[in-house]
């Protein structure tokens, strides 16, 4: 019995076991087929959303492309306008050329018909002219028999009379002239002394200092002028040879004159006397080296008084050449005035004139400033100093009004801008104020000046100073190029063309120095 119960069960366990298997594999097919459903559906739902997408993109592509098109095509469109308009400005320009040319051939061909007509009628003139010109010999001839007829002389015995009686009245007219001359030489020699005494009496009357010819460097003993002339006058001769300016030691009580004309010279010379004093060292060597030195310190306050000058005066954006030039100024003068003061004034001025006139004041007062610059170049080609200045303004780049204004000051060309004539009338009112001028100094500098430079055009000439007051002309010469004999016939030459050239009052020593240096080194 109990084996039957356990048969059973091991019966009802297979059949159960199968029955699972069956109802496992079914719902395993259904679950499969659910899942296979379910993939396919994904795959429609992303290959839809993919065409969505292209379809999206396309479109967009298209657009883009469209837009493109248009860009590229409006693009084509304007370079082809431009050409083509710059086509039509360019035939418009080759028609208006063509009928100028034949405009000028038109008057050409008339003024070639006209000159024809005048040739034609300047012949006939001609002929009838000649033609008339016979007649008058004929009726010459036949009224000077006449005239020998009735006077009994004949026509070279009248001319010999008439020659002798021109020849007397015309010395009695020359003695009369001659008498005339001398009386007015004589009253304008009265006005020029009373002009000259006026002048004075005005400059010693003014407030501002003006410059002249002489300096005076004071001493504290007159023992320092024997070591200042040095052994048989070496050390003033290098110190005259290194400035270029006149030593006197005379018997003025603790004074040493310095005098020249430049007063650039005269600083550098009285700086470089007062170091060689203040030092006790004086010599030829130590002369040349001193005298560099304080050139170079005067260069370096030349600087810094045309830096001071245009920070003043609110200008900025100077070229530092034309700074140099601003400082320059201070040692220069302008008939006796003082050219920087002079250049400062007129600026302010300028600026004033300028402001109440509604114009560019800056403008105007640089204008101004620089004004005279073409008075202080190193070199001094032969060109009136507006054109001069003129010329420096517009190579360092100065405003075209500026350059204009500076060329048109003493109207030596053409005025372009309301600027030009507010710096001329500036000008002339700084230069018009009693005592402000006095053409006397000028022409006398001038005159130095040119005296330096015709000697400087023989080749060989190394330096010229004219010193004495323009009374004498010192000419130093390189020993190398110019020989002793050279330097005797370069003294007469020189001589002789500033007796043909210039004129002056009084004579002129002309003194041509050729010196030969030896220089070794102990090492």
């Amino acid at each position: 019995m109990e084996t039957v119960e356990i048969l059973g069960y091991i019966f009802a366990l297979i059949a159960g076991l199968g029955i699972g298997i069956v109802v496992g594999r079914f719902l395993l097919r259904n679950l499969l087929k659910q899942q296979e459903i379910a993939a396919q559906n994904k795959v429609k739902k992303i290959l839809k959303d993919a065409e969505n997408n292209a379809e999206i993109l396309k479109k967009n592509k298209l657009l883009e492309a469209k837009e493109k098109f248009l860009q590229l095509k409006a693009e084509h469109e304007q370079e082809v306008n431009t050409k083509n308009n710059n086509i039509n400005q360019r035939e418009n320009n080759i028609k208006q050329k063509e009928q100028s040319v034949n405009q000028r051939t038109e008057n050409l061909h008339k003024k070639e018909q006209e000159l024809d007509k005048v040739k034609a009628n300047l012949e006939k003139q001609t002929d009838i002219a000649v033609k008339k010109q016979d007649e008058v010999e004929v009726l010459k001839n036949q009224h000077l028999k006449q005239l020998e007829s009735i006077a009994g002389l004949s026509a070279e015995e009248a001319k010999d009379q008439l020659v002798e009686n021109l020849k007397q009245e015309a010395r009695t007219q020359a003695m009369m002239q001659v008498k005339d001359i001398v009386d007015e030489a004589k009253l304008t020699a009265s006005k020029e002394a009373k002009k000259v005494v006026i002048q004075t009496i005005q400059r010693t009357a003014t407030e501002a200092a003006i410059e002249n010819s002489v300096s005076i460097f004071h001493i504290e003993s007159d023992e320092i002028k024997g070591r200042v002339i040095g052994r048989e006058g070496r050390n003033i001769r290098a110190l005259e040879a290194a400035t270029g300016i006149e030593i006197i030691v005379d018997d003025t009580p603790e004074a040493i004159i310095l005098s020249g004309f430049d007063p650039v010279r005269r600083e550098i010379a009285r700086l470089a006397l007062h170091r060689l004093v203040t030092d006790g060292r004086i010599h030829p060597a130590r002369i040349e080296e001193i005298v560099a030195k304080t050139k170079k310190q005067i260069e370096d306050e030349i600087i810094e008084i045309g830096e001071r000058t245009v920070i003043d005066l609110g200008i900025h954006g100077l070229h530092p050449e034309l700074i140099r030039m601003v400082g320059r100024m201070r040692y220069r003068s302008s008939y006796g005035q003082n050219l920087l003061h002079h250049s400062r004034e007129v600026a302010n001025f300028c600026a004033t004139m300028a402001a109440e006139l509604g114009l560019n004041a800056k403008l105007a007062k640089r204008a101004g400033l620089l004004h005279d610059i073409g008075k202080v170049p190193d070199d001094n080609p032969e060109l009136p100093h507006a054109i001069l200045g003129m010329q420096l303004a517009e190579k360092y780049k100065e405003h075209p009004e500026v350059c204009n204004a500076i060329g048109a000051h003493h109207d030596e060309i053409e005025m372009t801008s309301l600027i030009s004539p507010i710096v001329q009338a500036c000008d002339a009112i700084s230069g018009a104020r009693p005592g402000a001028r006095r053409e006397v100094v000028e022409s006398y500098i001038k005159r130095l000046k040119d005296l330096e430079e015709l000697a400087l055009s023989y080749p060989g000439v190394e330096k010229t100073f004219a010193i004495q007051a323009g009374r004498e002309l010192r000419v130093v010469v390189e020993s190398e190029r110019v020989t002793d004999a050279q330097a005797e016939l370069l003294a007469a030459d020189i001589s002789t063309r500033i007796q043909t050239e210039m004129t002056y009052p009084g004579q002129i020593k002309v003194t041509v120095i050729r010196e030969t240096r030896s220089v070794a080194f102990a090492k």
